[in-house]
């Protein structure tokens, strides 16, 4: 039976790939996942695996060939690598039995989470592991997940490096099986092309490059697999190339001041200092919704300052009494919470989001409380924050902080708030305008408490003060409902009785 081999989804926009080099050949026994073929787009390098066992039968599209997508690359005849166990003798099938081999697979990201990097693998090849023990540990765009171990043997090959993207139920390993230093054929390919460059096609955009730009072979340095030159790495010499020319006839175009040496120096010298290291998928989603959130929003922001006198006040008096009874300590962040779950049902907008032509009206508050944490900026969410006494709310920002700062939320512990409280105060910062969370209308910004003089019934008293700001969306929220929010915020703290008598 021949099982065809085709161009995999090459991503988004692009249509069309350049057939690098082939690690196979016509008669070659291949093994499932068994790198086949490399692919070259304008963006990314392609690996085409086997997706059966057998023998490689024909090469329909050769080195150098343009293929477009789901093209016909190659054919495989099944059976005859994946026959060859049962073609043993039956002495030999009694004194070697198979060893049972477990698939590692990637778990279930989360709603609308489809990849993942595998950030560290927390075992190697021949290491012995238990049922339930962590593996290793991916990185989405949002959370840490970590992959147990399915069932307790000798983890036999790694599939997924560290780096490498997955996908949503992709493999990542195998438990069991044999445990070889060549680790995988494909990787054993890759290892015999890198021993041997001459060995190994250039891909055909580089050495095309390389020919009209007369540049030998050793010019180019090569970030390949197995020492092969790329159309970048031609780029790059060139763009050497063309930078040493230029400042070789700098000299004789004009004399050169004598400080442009010393901070051509200064700067090599700062260039060999610095570090490049990669954004995380957690930095690159925080990043592309921040400026998302300023691309889509209206957003403005209004200020306001509230005295922190009287909630000071009912802190210090009952705080050892509220942590002997309900076991958590007694913060700032309740009264907050409960503050703006009270205004919130005043302006109903400021808890609302737009969809589309529609405005959608939350008659419930799922609390966001941003929090840092070493990897990043996340907002956990605590639903139905609204119907929760001051002990639950701290309760649940308690927890949901610890397991925000250990990497362990889960994707919905993140989704579905309606309104976000930022506090920047703990950090020391004054005064700042906070970010819309998309979709949400709105976002209240705590600040450091900082005693100030204050103008009270005629008198100049030294008050402990604290700047609040509402960035809100202007499409939805108008300035009256915006400030009426800060202004019922403010006086709520300022007399928490008004929160009992809900005025």
């Amino acid at each position: 039976m021949a099982t065809e081999v085709r161009v995999p989804t090459l991503g988004e926009s692009v249509t069309e790939a350049t057939v690098a080099t082939w690690f196979k050949k016509p008669g070659d026994q291949v093994a499932v996942d068994d790198m086949l073929c490399e692919l070259e787009t304008d963006k990314v390098t392609v690996e085409v695996p086997s997706p059966v066992a057998g023998t490689l039968a024909e090469i329909v599209a050769a080195e150098g060939a343009t293929v477009n997508a789901e093209a016909l690359l190659a054919q495989i005849n099944e059976g005859a690598a994946a026959s060859a166990p049962a073609a043993a003798t039956p002495a030999e099938s009694t004194a070697a039995p198979a060893a049972q081999t477990i698939a590692v697979m990637v778990p279930v990201l989360g709603e609308s989470v489809s990849e993942a990097t595998v950030s560290t693998w927390y075992k190697a090849p021949g290491d012995t592991v238990a049922q339930d023990e962590m593996l290793c540990e991916l990185e989405t765009d949002k959370v840490s997940v970590e992959v147990p171990a399915p069932a307790a043997g000798v983890l036999g090959q790694i599939l997924a490096a560290e780096g490498s993207t997955v996908q949503a139920g992709g493999q990542l390993a195998v438990i069991g099986g044999e445990i070889s230093s060549a680790a995988t054929p494909a990787q054993a390919s890759v290892s015999a092309a890198a021993a041997n460059s001459h060995d190994v096609e250039d891909a055909p955009s580089a050495k095309k490059l390389m020919s009209e730009a007369g540049l030998s072979r050793d010019e180019v340095t090569a970030s390949g697999k197995g020492n092969r030159v790329m159309k970048q790495d031609v780029q790059k010499a060139l763009a050497a190339t063309q930078a040493a020319t230029q400042a070789a006839a700098a000299p004789q175009a004009a004399p050169i001041p004598p400080a442009t040496p010393i901070r051509a120096a200064v700067s090599t010298d700062d260039a060999a200092r610095e570090e490049r290291v990669k954004m995380t998928r957690l930095r690159q989603t925080i990043a592309r919704r921040l400026k998302d959130s300023q691309n889509t929003a209206a957003m403005l922001t209004t200020y306001n300052e509230v005295d922190m006198t009287e909630v000071m006040a009912l802190r210090n008096e009952y705080k050892d009494l509220f942590l002997k009874k309900h076991g958590v300590k007694l913060g700032f962040m309740s009264f907050f919470t409960v503050a703006c779950c009270h205004a919130l049902r005043e302006v109903p907008e400021v808890n609302s989001e737009i969809d589309g032509a529609d405005i959608v009206y939350k008659n419930f508050v799922h609390m966001g409380i941003a929090a840092g944490t070493p990897t990043g900026l996340v907002v956990p969410v605590i639903r139905d924050a609204d119907s929760m006494s001051f002990a639950e709310i701290e309760k649940a920002i308690a927890e949901k902080g610890a397991r925000a700062r250990d990497g362990k939320l889960s994707m919905a512990e993140m989704q579905g708030g309606t309104f976000t409280i930022s506090n920047g105060g703990v950090y020391g910062s004054l005064m700042s305008s906070p970010i819309l969370n998309p979709p949400q209308s709105g976002i209240l910004g705590m600040h450091k408490i900082q005693d100030r003089p204050m103008a009270i019934n005629g008198e100049v008293v030294i008050r402990p003060m604290m700047y609040l700001a509402l960035s809100y969306d202007h499409r939805v929220v108008d300035g009256k409902g915006a400030v009426t929010f800060l202004v019922r915020v403010k006086e709520a703290l300022e007399d928490p009785r008004r929160l009992l008598m809900d005025l």
